[in-house]
């Protein structure tokens, strides 16, 4: 009997070689390749899991300023009834205690800007939770209307730096296929707090006068205590790092937010060649502010369309039906103060389930549908309810359909209108100018919402509460419009590609614009391959 030898020297007994070399190979050969892929494949999934659950939580913590946006908003609704009983304020004052909020946060907003491009997003976002806590400090022990104000301009500043940074912020940071549902959480949060503000006003009502809206107020300064402990685990822009020539400590940024280090590496370049280009002869010699105010035709498109949507936002009504929705309801025949109170969580509970509804969404259907059904049916709801307060009686049938149609509105709002506006205005601006284009958006958004809060009362006894909702109809009917044929889809693009769509759709326009920061990066990369 014959056997055959290996290229090893090695025979088996049927003659048949064992070597690297034969083909034929054990079957238990074949595990440890098999296992190997498994582990490889387990270990890519938990990094998968790993990356995102960090992303959420920087999303998550970046948002909390927000929630004191949005339980000033609800609670003032409910403690205002308070504070005018207890300080003996007149309706004129109440208009503009409500409403110098949002007009003061336009200074925080400005300053928000150039402050996040000079200390970073992160140290931004410390520094309006800092300051909100001062304003809610002395808004709780105000021994009068004047210290009142104080507390609220100081508040004011704070979530005007709060409201601009955090969805620049989190548009850094999140991988282009998540950016828009992540970048809606600080609209989530929004609504997280004003459905506390409208709990608290319920819980504290039963309390004197004198206390109560006071506890309802200093409820509101625990959201900023958490942003200290936010601090210590969430990191700093990896955009903003690489503007500051930080480049290594960006990549480390970047491989905690993104699943591939190839995809990483992609981005970074990309960043880099942005930052290159905004930091190039081209821009060195010409402030932001001076770009902003005389814009190239792409940045102008840019401008139009992130200002606009944030005024649509806000003209439209949501923080006169918010801020006023115990009125708007005893307006429809409610008269008991609590239960009026407790209406007004209906409308919290519908604003913040629906706006789970647009983080699902957001990111498959895209940022335009949900726009144009959201303004649709914030049309129809604020028609309906101006028809409901002109042609029907103060009954319990007015009153379910006052309901019905103001936690309508405010659902509508939340499924497009009010989420999506702060994700367009975080994702369309170029590198350079985003934080104080953002910016400028946000102050259009706080001036808009502060003009009709310090206007919806006295607007309503010249036009009645009917007249008032049909004026608001009409103008989200302008917001459809708008959409239509202004804002354009960004669902899955990175925010460079964005940059590069406003380039090719409208920096044509004159013949000596310079190609964009992207389109100069693709040429430079074809040049080189041919």
């Amino acid at each position: 009997m014959m056997f055959q030898e290996n290229g090893n020297g090695e025979m088996g007994l049927s003659g048949i070689p064992l070597g690297t070399k034969n083909k034929y190979k054990r079957m238990s050969s074949q595990l440890p390749d098999d296992n190997d892929d498994v582990l490889h494949q387990q270990q890519l999934e938990d990094k998968r899991n790993s990356t995102r659950k960090y992303v959420i939580a920087c999303a998550i913590f970046a948002s909390l300023n927000n929630v004191l946006l949005g339980y000033d908003v609800g609670v003032m609704s409910g403690a205002v009834i308070f504070i005018k009983e207890d300080l003996k304020i007149t309706e004129v004052q109440v208009e503009f205690l409500i409403g110098i909020l949002s007009i003061v946060s336009l200074l925080g907003s400005l300053g928000g800007g150039r402050t996040s491009d000079i200390i970073g997003r992160k140290w931004t976002m410390a520094l309006a939770a800092v300051i909100f806590q001062m304003g809610g400090i002395t808004m709780t022990f105000a021994p009068s209307y004047r210290v009142l104000m104080i507390g609220r301009l100081l508040a004011g500043i704070g979530i005007g730096f709060g409201v601009m940074i955090s969805p620049i912020y989190i548009a850094e940071i999140s991988p282009n296929l998540t950016r828009g549902s992540l970048t809606a959480f600080p609209e989530i949060f929004i609504n997280v707090g004003i459905m506390l503000g409208y709990v608290s006003n319920y819980a504290f009502s039963g309390l004197s006068v004198h206390i109560s809206w006071r506890v309802m107020l200093a409820v509101g300064i625990l959201p900023s205590v958490f942003i200290g402990f936010a601090l210590f685990i969430i990191p700093e822009s990896p955009r903003w790092l690489v503007m500051q020539n930080r480049i290594d400590e960006a990549r480390s940024v970047l491989l905690k937010t993104n699943e591939d280090e190839k995809e990483v590496e992609e981005r970074l370049a990309e960043i880099q060649q942005a930052a290159s280009f905004s930091n190039s002869d081209k821009y060195e010699n010409k402030p932001v502010w001076r770009e902003l105010l005389f814009p190239p035709p792409a940045l102008r498109w840019m401008l139009i369309t992130g200002l606009g949507i944030q005024c649509f936002q806000q003209i439209s009504g949501i923080d006169a039906t918010v801020y006023y929705s115990p009125e708007i309801f005893e307006a429809a025949g409610i008269e008991d103060k609590s239960k009026v109170l407790a209406a007004t969580v209906a409308v919290g509970i519908a604003k913040t389930v629906f706006i789970l509804i647009a983080i699902v969404l957001i990111d498959k259907v895209g940022r335009k549908p949900l726009l144009i059904t959201s303004t649709i049916g914030m049309t129809v709801c604020l028609f309906c309810m101006g028809a409901t307060l002109l042609f029907f009686d103060k009954g319990p049938f007015a009153i379910a359909l006052a309901i019905l149609f103001v936690c309508g509105n405010v659902a509508f709002f939340s499924v497009g209108l009010g989420p999506v506006c702060w994700v367009l205005t975080s994702e369309i601006f170029p590198l350079r100018v985003r934080a104080q284009a953002s910016a400028l958006g946000a102050v259009a958004n706080r001036v808009c919402s502060g003009l009709v809060a310090m206007s919806f009362l006295s607007v309503s006894k010249a036009i009645s509460f009917a007249g008032t909702f049909f004026l608001f109809s009409a103008i989200s009917a302008l917001a459809i419009v708008f959409v239509f044929t202004i804002v354009p889809e960004t669902k899955g693009k990175s925010l460079e590609q964005i940059e590069m769509m406003f380039q090719n759709e409208h920096g044509t326009q004159e013949k000596e614009t310079e190609l964009s920061d992207v389109e100069q990066l693709v040429q430079n990369k074809t040049e080189l391959t041919n």
